[in-house]
């Protein structure tokens, strides 16, 4: 039951009421059976749950999101990530959302589902940028050139990837996704230390200035 539920703003409410509608998600998928399921589990009024999510099932989806990273965030604040490797900061994020939803692979595969419709995608991907926004800056990326923007949609990314790796894995443990994201994350990290030698600041780069004078004048 949600303690002083009369008391919480819609925003508020949405975020209490959201782990319930996902586990009721489960078995009834991301619609109003979910809905009036864990309104009746939590002692909310239907009324007041329909008003809450009137937005339908994204409005669940992104509820229940948000929960994630906000557990997340509380878990894993940025000092305690502080002390690990870039690599590992961003396994070790992506791996609390894994098994924050461990158990609801229905859920997620229906949230999935809904999310890859037409009609979402620009929300899907509010959605999903806003999550790798979160994970990057708890990892203490600070970029703020077009790194920001190509680091996020890479993350992005790998976390969907995952995710439907994740819900396909019957492996002990999950092993298949523990190796499939490291795998991933593997890529990532190789292509940044190669970006990072092409950007290079001291780099000497081609200079057409330069090239034209030792045409006109020769070195001896």
């Amino acid at each position: 039951m949600i303690e002083n539920a009369d008391t919480l703003t819609l925003d508020e409410l949405r975020l209490a009421l959201a782990p319930a509608i996902a586990d009721s998600a489960i078995f009834d998928g991301w619609g109003d059976e979910a809905l009036l399921m864990a309104a009746e589990i939590e002692g909310i009024d239907p009324a007041v749950a329909r008003l809450a999510f009137k937005g339908g099932a994204m409005a669940m989806i992104g509820a229940w999101i948000d929960t994630v990273d906000q557990a997340m965030a509380a878990e894993w604040p940025q000092e305690k990530l502080g002390e690990l490797k870039i690599r590992e900061r961003i396994r070790t994020l992506v791996q609390f959302r894994l098994d924050a939803v461990a158990g609801q692979e229905e859920a997620v595969r229906s949230a999935l589902a809904i999310m890859a419709m037409p009609q979402h995608a620009a929300e899907a991907v509010r959605i999903g940028w806003r999550s790798a926004d979160i994970m990057w800056r708890l990892a203490g990326d600070t970029a703020t050139d077009y790194n920001h923007y190509t680091k996020r949609t890479i993350l992005a990314g790998i976390y969907g990837a995952t995710l439907t790796v994740f819900i396909n894995d019957e492996s002990e443990d999950k092993a298949e996704t523990k190796a499939f994201l490291e795998r991933r994350i593997e890529g990532v990290m190789k292509f940044e230390k190669v970006k990072a030698r092409l950007l290079r600041p001291d780099r000497e780069t081609f200079s057409v200035t330069r090239f034209l004078g030792r045409l006109r004048y020769p070195a001896r």
